[in-house]
């Protein structure tokens, strides 16, 4: 309609006070459209200056190291083809979020059919996390006055990441059953800190850096080791896990 407007106008049958009404409406779109263009080249500009997209997560860059595959939690048969070791932080979302999903999924698949060996070991990470480190050493207090209730309070420490403070560990141990006093003797002594810092010591070996991480590989049943062929790190999805084992599972 405006196109049809200007060439009338072009042509002379358009009143003088019309065409000098489409003159100022043209130049008012000509500045609406160097409006645009002004636009467009800042967004250009700026998607030009972001930073590029973060990669995946990736796994520990896995290095020429054994690691042991014994410890306080483990699930599965010794003699399983393929053992995953976790390293974990007890006031880490991600890995909250894999023990009360992933985790079952991979136990009930794997472990139960005897595939899989399954261990989790300690990676606190003291400087984002501050209560993780003695909540490692929970764990392990329980895991010493009950076998039997280790993977308890693994999943009851994990359902209160907000409540690991030093006062509220105890009642956790309750909760459980455990002789109180004597969890809180365990706790108080340091009994177990020394372990703790050496799993990290070997996570840290390994190339870990982050939670949840895991390590896949094969374990030697006569000196407990385990060569890591794979690893993943984050709270990742069953399949990628299902494709790492599978891969490694021997043909049938």
């Amino acid at each position: 309609m405006k196109l049809t407007i200007l060439l009338l106008c072009a042509a002379g049958l358009v009143p003088a006070q019309d065409n000098a009404a489409l003159k100022k409406e043209i130049e008012a779109l000509r500045e609406g459209q160097k409006a645009i263009q002004k636009d467009l080249e800042e967004i250009k500009a700026l998607l030009k200056s972001r930073p590029a997209a973060a990669a995946p997560p990736t796994g520990p860059a896995l290095q020429n190291v054994l690691v042991s595959s014994d410890g306080v939690l483990v699930r599965g048969d010794l003699k399983a083809p393929v053992t995953i070791i976790e390293y974990t932080d007890l006031q880490c979302p991600f890995c909250s979020r894999h023990a009360q999903g992933t985790f079952s999924q991979i136990e009930n698949e794997y472990v139960k059919s005897g595939k899989v060996r399954y261990i989790v070991k300690d990676f606190p990470l003291e400087s984002i996390h501050p209560n993780a480190f003695k909540a490692a050493e929970a764990g392990r207090c329980a895991a010493e006055l009950d076998k039997t209730k280790a993977w308890d309070m693994h999943d009851r420490l994990f359902a209160n990441q907000q409540r690991l403070g030093p006062e509220q560990l105890p009642q956790y141990a309750d909760a459980l059953g455990l002789d109180v006093e004597k969890f809180k003797a365990c706790l108080s002594s340091g009994k177990f800190a020394e372990a703790v810092r050496k799993d990290m010591a070997e996570a840290q070996g390994a190339g870990v850096t982050g939670t949840p991480a895991f390590l896949i590989g094969v374990t030697d049943p006569k000196t407990l080791k385990m060569k890591p062929q794979k690893s993943l790190t984050g709270a990742q999805a069953f399949n990628a896990f299902k494709a790492a084992i599978d891969g490694m599972l021997p043909a049938k």
